[in-house]
């Protein structure tokens, strides 16, 4: 899959101290991809729209 075009921005969950962080691109057509701010060159999760989406929705609810 080309990631060149993504643009990744950080969790709005992740802090601010260099600790666990994810970034996230979903400006990508059809797949949102997901990748660990520590190791920007290292392995991307990728999910359709719809299920990263759903993962949002029940995530914020706890």
């Amino acid at each position: 899959m080309d990631l060149n075009g993504a643009r990744w921005r950080k969790s709005t969950r992740s802090g601010g101290n260099g600790g666990n962080c994810v970034e996230v691109a979903d400006n990508l057509p059809g797949v949102v991809a997901v990748r660990d701010s520590k190791e920007p060159v290292g392995p991307v999760l990728t999910f359709k729209p719809a299920a990263w989406a759903r993962f949002v929705t029940l995530a914020k609810r706890g």
